[in-house]
């Protein structure tokens, strides 16, 4: 038997998915959270083989529940059940470690044999995502994404050279990259460019 943990913060959503899931004869909804902090909890105390996590959840989001996942010794398999299809949360999601990332648009069935197959140490994907990934990949580094973040949250260059420990010149450097990079004529539709990817 299969034991599962769901968290989703749209509690509608959150017992259709149980319900379905516990009509499997090799399937056992053992926990269920609307947060990310609850959720957390619930794997430590359940000790699951699947997770199903939302990205966007009140508390920890599910991304950063995958992350603390992936520094245990034994940990559950990890499904990103989302409506966000934007290639920079799927960059995002293969690097914390996700075994499985779908939309929610899919069928019951899709997802149950999607955690039949993560089980086995599988990765499963959503086809879409991929081809959106691999044709729009990320100009940013690691550094320019930060930047855009702080910028993002309304702070100025001078602010980000106090934050940064940068120089202004250098900031300014990294401004003007990030502009051209996103082909963005300034610094807030850049913002817009790469919220709308899923970078920032």
């Amino acid at each position: 038997m299969l034991k599962i943990v769901i968290a989703e913060d749209q509690k509608m959503l959150l017992g259709a998915i149980g319900s379905l899931l516990n009509l499997e004869a090799d399937m056992e909804v053992i926990g269920q959270a609307v947060n990310g902090d609850k959720v957390w909890t619930l794997i430590q105390e359940k000790q699951p083989d699947v997770c199903l996590l939302d990205i966007e959840m009140p508390g920890k989001s599910g991304l950063e529940v995958a992350r603390l996942l992936n520094k245990l010794k034994q940990r559950p398999r990890i499904i990103v059940l989302t409506t966000f299809a934007k290639p920079g949360y799927f960059e995002k999601a293969v690097k914390a470690g996700v075994d499985g990332y779908l939309l929610k648009d899919r069928s019951i069935e899709e997802l149950t044999a999607a955690i039949r197959k993560v089980v086995h140490g599988e990765k499963v994907y959503s086809q879409e995502l991929m081809v959106d990934y691999m044709c729009d990949p990320n100009p940013l580094s690691d550094r320019e994404q930060e930047i855009l973040r702080l910028v993002a949250e309304g702070k100025t260059t001078k602010e980000l050279t106090n934050i940064l420990y940068l120089s202004y010149g250098t900031i300014r450097n990294y401004l003007s990259e990030i502009m051209q990079k996103l082909e963005a004529k300034n610094r807030l539709e850049a913002v817009d460019i790469a919220r709308n990817k899923g970078w920032i």
